[in-house]
């Protein structure tokens, strides 16, 4: 619908297009910072599971309640990286040579290999341990071992026959647990199947909407506003419940059809498209304003639809679409003034990793849980408890960045 709309912008003014000659230049230390950043945030609030008397306001605040923690902000704000990523790799794969069939054959791997990861991260939610044979810290570890073995990018020094032999075995592994999976509780089991898509589905169904938006809008950047406009009032048509369970549109996939999850994505699009032109003019201060602009704007639209389906990410609400969207830009915007206007990336090497190898590092926590529970390390009370226990998981956080950042210097580097 949206690139149906678009027919009628043609004729539209257009943002200065981002040239396949500025592919190596148009990565921003920001993004990456950004990225990383958000990263840390993600294994650090994922842990607080662990915790016990932190401040609530930390935690996702539960299904059915108006409102946002710390926790709910993370997911949206790593969506909306993804989004503004999207513009510079596509800019950066044109450069390579590489033509729309090859840049829709990498979407559609890049969609699928984030699908298969969420869907066996998220069965392993509803693992039966005793009828599958299996603990859920061993499956998560053969899961996210898989990964590791079909989707690392090999170093030139292992011979493409040993890469393809050890992708195969993770292939193996995976198609191995699919088989003796059990689900569920009590006698009511159920084979490998789709929950729900998981952290990683929903945003490989994000990624897909935007990327494809992104690639046929071409330099008409207004189709992908339309498109922005589109999936924010799909947010609230889906928020309103206004679209029927036997509907001929649910065969679209919901992370998509809810709207939400894409708009907050295209969002990212959007905000590279604006850096890169007010870059290209050297006005950063203009820049500043402007997305500064936008995040008013956006607040706006919370404080509008908010008293309708309030905020709740659980509910992914437009009013959570719209304040997490402005949350990100702002924050976006402190670091780039920092970063790419002051120079000041080298404050953020030391969680580099995240930023470079955020995948690897999303993984790494399942792997230590595991160590944990197979060598039954149990923790003092005292080290789980209040600011001690929210210390102990920034340093988890920081020290599954560091071996991230160990092991890609040694081979280990996942590439989708």
């Amino acid at each position: 619908m949206a690139l149906t709309q678009a027919s009628t912008l043609t004729t539209a003014p257009e943002l200065k297009p981002i040239s396949t000659t500025q592919a190596t230049a148009a990565r921003l230390a920001s993004i990456d910072i950004l990225r990383a950043i958000t990263m840390v945030l993600m294994i650090f609030v994922n842990d607080l599971w662990s915790l016990r008397d932190i401040p609530a306001w930390l935690e996702h605040v539960p299904r059915g309640v108006d409102g946002l923690g710390l926790a709910d902000t993370v997911f949206p704000a790593f969506l909306f990286i993804v989004g503004m990523s999207i513009p510079l790799a596509i800019a950066a794969r044109k450069k390579k040579g590489d033509n729309t069939t090859t840049l829709l054959g990498h979407i559609g791997a890049r969609t699928l290999a984030l699908l298969v990861m969420g869907l066996f991260l998220v069965n392993g939610e509803y693992l039966h341990t005793d009828a599958t044979g299996m603990s859920r810290t061993a499956w998560y570890s053969l899961s996210c071992l898989s990964f590791i073995l079909i989707w690392n990018l090999y170093p030139v020094k292992v011979k493409p026959v040993v890469a393809r032999v050890l992708q195969g075995l993770g292939v193996v592994i995976l198609l191995a647990l699919a088989f003796v999976y059990r689900g569920g509780e009590g006698e009511e089991l159920s084979r490998f199947s789709t929950y729900w898509w998981g952290i990683l589905g929903l945003i490989g169904w994000s990624y897909l909407a935007s990327a494809l938006i992104t690639l046929f809008a071409g330099r008409n950047y207004l189709v992908i506003v339309a498109a922005w406009v589109l999936f924010c009032g799909l947010s609230m048509v889906a928020s309103a419940k206004l679209i029927p369970l036997d509907s001929f549109l649910n065969f679209i996939p919901n992370p998509i059809l809810g709207g939400t999850l894409v708009a907050i994505t295209l969002g990212g699009v959007i905000t590279t498209l604006l850096v890169q032109h007010y870059r290209q003019q050297h006005k950063s201060a203009t820049l500043l304003l402007v997305l500064a602009g936008i995040s008013v704007g956006l607040l706006g639209l919370a404080f509008v639809t908010r008293p309708y389906w309030g905020i709740a990410k659980l509910g992914a609400t437009p009013a959570w679409l719209f304040l997490c969207s402005a949350l990100t830009i702002l924050t976006f915007m402190a670091i780039y003034w920092l970063t790419d206007m002051r120079r000041k990336a080298q404050w953020f090497s030391f969680i580099k990793p995240a930023g470079t190898d955020t995948l690897l590092c999303y993984l790494l926590p399942y792997f230590a849980y595991a160590i944990v529970d197979g060598l039954q390390i149990d923790l003092p009370a005292w080290m789980l408890t209040g600011g001690v226990g929210l210390l102990k998981s920034f340093v988890f956080a920081l020290g599954c960045v560091g071996v991230a950042g160990l092991l890609s210097r040694n081979g280990v580097r996942l590439k989708l």
